[in-house]
């Protein structure tokens, strides 16, 4: 055999083992849903037996925190940088900023992402290409229309597509997922699936049992159970495709739960959180799966923030390490292999949603704010500290000097993680906001 044709050879046997080596990765968030409205954390209001199950054969994390809002949490997700080193308003990716979707494209991975967009607008932003998405269904860039769920109106690759009447939003995007993953099951993919669901408005899914529901909570809990339904039809066209043992998914929710609803989880009414930067805001689920790779049976309570899915990937990928510039985020990957890994003291937010909002709230419009915390312990940069286990609603901050020995130690503790980081964020409005921060 001449070395041409040895050559050529070579490269075509070698191929599939080279994609074989590349696990698949599946990250999925959802949108406008915290920690209390899943069964796999204790909930009876929801079934999500699928997402159970998924839990149950991997590792469940009980302490993982996003922002308190949506595209704060979704530039933190995909730069792996707290927003103080790089968010620049609502509704805008830092262009330049390279994303984990750059990452695994230059490292061989097809990459698609489908679902909520919401990261590029007159003020500025990024494309999925310039992402590093390969090919996109999304709803919320320009292009499209405002409907999500029925008739909705959703951008192909750059063009609107025409659909049939009734389709249903959530169906379309995971089908497009579904294709995608067919399409390249002979080479690494990565899929980022920003679910259109649970947000609001609340109407009826396909499965709600009275089409004519207009009550907002339970059309609520059958958009949770929907979410169930369609990473289980996902996991579904994994195993038919012989490719669910090659590939991890991670599944969590970009903040907490619309304020208009409240859920029962262990004896407690939880109201949701989403805008307000206590725990019923940021406290998420995260689940983490891949067979024969993250152990079933595995509940977690390490501290865990946003900053470090990134890193996470990469390291689970067999990536060569990403050193992320003013980056902060940690791989947990050895704890997904039951392994102990780097544990977090703390964890660092930063949250000014809309900076270049005319007026400041405590909501979607909030005031500038930083807070650094522990497992118990939360410190805000106006000196305010709060026991997260006693006063997880932040009703009252405990007074310097009045405070048992354990909250004094956090104090000093928490203000030496607020001072590693910068003062102010990098952000549209870079005035001084006055007067004292409010973050409740």
């Amino acid at each position: 055999m001449n070395r041409s044709l040895l050559a050529t050879c070579l490269v075509l046997f070698a191929a599939p083992f080279v994609a074989a080596d590349k696990p698949n990765v599946i990250l999925i968030l959802c949108d406008d849903v915290g920690f209390e409205c899943f069964s796999a954390y204790g909930s009876r209001e929801y079934a999500t037996p699928r997402l159970d199950a998924l839990a149950a054969q991997g590792i469940r994390f009980d302490n993982c925190h996003s922002t308190p809002l949506c595209t704060p949490s979704r530039v933190n997700l995909m730069s792996g940088k707290s927003n103080v080193f790089n968010y620049f308003d609502f509704g805008v990716y830092p262009k330049g900023e390279p994303t984990f979707a750059n990452y695994f494209k230059d490292h061989g991975y097809a990459t698609a992402v489908a679902g909520k967009w919401q990261l590029l607008t007159a003020k500025g932003g990024i494309t999925p290409a310039e992402a590093g998405f390969d090919t996109h269904c999304l709803w919320n860039i320009p292009g499209g229309g405002r409907e999500r769920y029925w008739n909705p109106s959703l951008v192909k690759d750059g063009s609107l597509l025409d659909l049939p009447d009734k389709s249903y939003g959530p169906d379309i995007t995971t089908d497009f997922l579904i294709d995608f993953i067919r399409k390249h099951r002979d080479q690494p993919f990565l899929a980022y699936f920003p679910m259109i669901l649970p947000h609001n408005p609340f109407p009826v899914t396909p499965d709600s049992v009275d089409p004519d529901s207009t009550n907002q909570k339970s059309n609520f809990v059958d958009m949770v159970q929907y979410i169930d339904k369609n990473v289980g039809r996902l996991e579904d066209a994994l195993e038919k495709l012989g490719l669910r043992r090659n590939t991890m998914i991670v599944f969590t929710g970009d903040n907490g739960t619309n304020s208009l609803l409240t859920s029962e989880l262990n004896g407690r009414q939880i109201r949701g959180g989403k805008g307000y930067t206590h725990d019923y805001g940021t406290h998420v689920p995260l689940i983490v799966n891949w067979p024969g790779h993250v152990p079933g049976g595995k509940v977690s309570d390490d501290l865990i923030c946003f900053s470090d899915f990134f890193p996470t990937m990469v390291e689970a990928a067999g990536l060569p390490e990403k050193k992320i510039s003013d980056g902060d985020g940690w791989s947990f990957w050895p704890q997904c292999q039951g392994r102990q890994g780097k544990k977090r003291d703390w964890i660092y937010c930063y949250y000014f949603p809309r900076p270049s909002s005319a007026k400041y709230n405590d909501k979607y419009n909030h005031y500038e704010v930083r807070f650094a915390r522990d497992k118990r312990y939360k410190l805000y940069d106006n000196g305010d500290l709060f026991d997260t286990v006693k006063d997880v609603s932040e009703k009252h901050a405990i007074a310097v000097g009045q405070a048992d020995q354990a909250a004094e130690a956090a104090r000093t503790s928490l203000q030496k993680a607020l001072d590693s980081y910068p003062v102010k964020g990098r952000n549209a409005n870079r005035r001084k906001v006055k007067g004292r921060q409010k973050n409740k």
